[in-house]
């Protein structure tokens, strides 16, 4: 897995919710399990194959968690170049075909939310705008055609 960058808040959200997995989720899948073994035999049980089940992916998504963890850095918005379109920087952008503007920020994968204005930096947009400057045009192979956009203004 690559780096991932997030914003402190962003980091502190997800310490928080593996912290919830482990502390209040794992050892109710637990009691469930044992709940379901209780009710007699286990090859025909529908009750503990489900409650394995979801321990399972319980602990995958565990296992993830602490993987994007392990793999996070957090991203000074004040160290931040606003000369060119990056991560965190918030970049108003012009579609030349319907001459409509929008602001969006550009962030994490784990950060993006479009009801926000947020787009992910991996999305074919946050990768047709990063590096790109006040003035220039990027071009966007999006699944319905090609988009051309037309830089207007970037800030933090």
């Amino acid at each position: 897995m690559s780096v991932m960058y997030v914003t402190k808040e962003t980091l502190e959200q997800m310490k928080a919710e593996l912290h919830k997995m482990k502390t209040v989720e794992r050892p109710a899948a637990s009691r469930a399990i044992a709940e379901a073994r209780e009710k007699g035999d286990l090859k025909e049980n529908a009750e503990y194959d489900a409650a394995k089940e979801a321990q399972g992916l319980l602990e995958a998504k565990i296992s993830r968690m602490e993987t994007e963890l392990a793999n996070a850095r957090i991203l000074d918005a004040s160290e931040i170049d606003t000369t060119k379109v990056s991560i965190l920087t918030k970049v108003t952008i012009t579609n030349k075909a319907t001459k409509k503007s929008m602001t969006y920020q550009i962030v994490s994968e784990k950060e993006a939310d479009l009801k926000l204005q947020k787009i992910s930096v991996t999305s074919p947009i946050g990768k047709g705008l990063l590096g790109k400057k006040v003035g220039d045009e990027a071009e966007i192979q999006a699944p319905n055609g090609k988009i051309v956009f037309h830089i207007d203004h970037i800030t933090i």
